[in-house]
């Protein structure tokens, strides 16, 4: 069945809920995204990934790109592996403050003008056709995947390190989570 490999993307150069909204990788994340390069170029044939998608921001996008030159492809770029989106009405600098708080909670307890548990099930639907994929992304669309497919309800059920590589197999109409990627202790709680 083919893979599908959720990347989380290497460690920012600025702080989530800083003043940069979309920071590329520093020194760290460029090694990391190198190694993640590594780790699936290492994978037999048959499981490595032929595609590699990207969120829309920066350091999704720098983390990615290893991949995608070793390979020969080029990043397609979806906004729907991208970061979960902040209520309109909220002032950007509390988003830091609002992500606390959403991490706190379950899916549906989330403030905001979106329905964030359809959001999560949107993220899971943008994966599920595209085997054979390295798809670098978002701690917080990461966990979106998961918790659907575990049966959480909390936000945060697990916590995806830098460059952490989690597995599905998918048929193009379902996801199977495989394995788990990395944990580690985070910054974003």
């Amino acid at each position: 069945m083919p893979r599908l490999y959720l990347i989380r993307h290497g460690k920012p150069a600025a702080s989530w809920g800083g003043h940069d909204d979309d920071p590329g990788l520093d020194e760290t994340g460029q090694q990391q995204a190198a190694a993640a390069r590594d780790h699936l170029l290492g994978l037999p044939d048959g499981q490595r990934p032929r595609r590699v998608v990207s969120s829309p921001l920066a350091r999704c996008r720098e983390t990615a790109e290893p991949t995608a030159k070793a390979l020969g492809v080029e990043v397609e770029i979806d906004s729907g592996v991208g970061e979960i989106p902040t209520p309109v009405t909220l002032a950007a600098a509390d988003r830091g403050e609002w992500l606390r708080q959403a991490f706190q909670g379950t899916w549906a307890e989330i403030d905001g003008d979106l329905d964030y548990d359809a959001w999560r099930r949107q993220v899971a639907a943008a994966l599920q056709d595209r085997g054979d994929t390295a798809i670098f992304s978002h701690f917080v669309a990461i966990n979106a995947v998961v918790s659907l497919l575990t049966g959480e309800d909390r936000v945060v059920s697990f916590r995806p390190d830098h460059t952490s590589i989690t597995v599905f197999e998918t048929d193009g109409k379902t996801l199977t989570l495989v394995e788990k990627g990395r944990e580690a202790s985070t910054g974003v709680l």
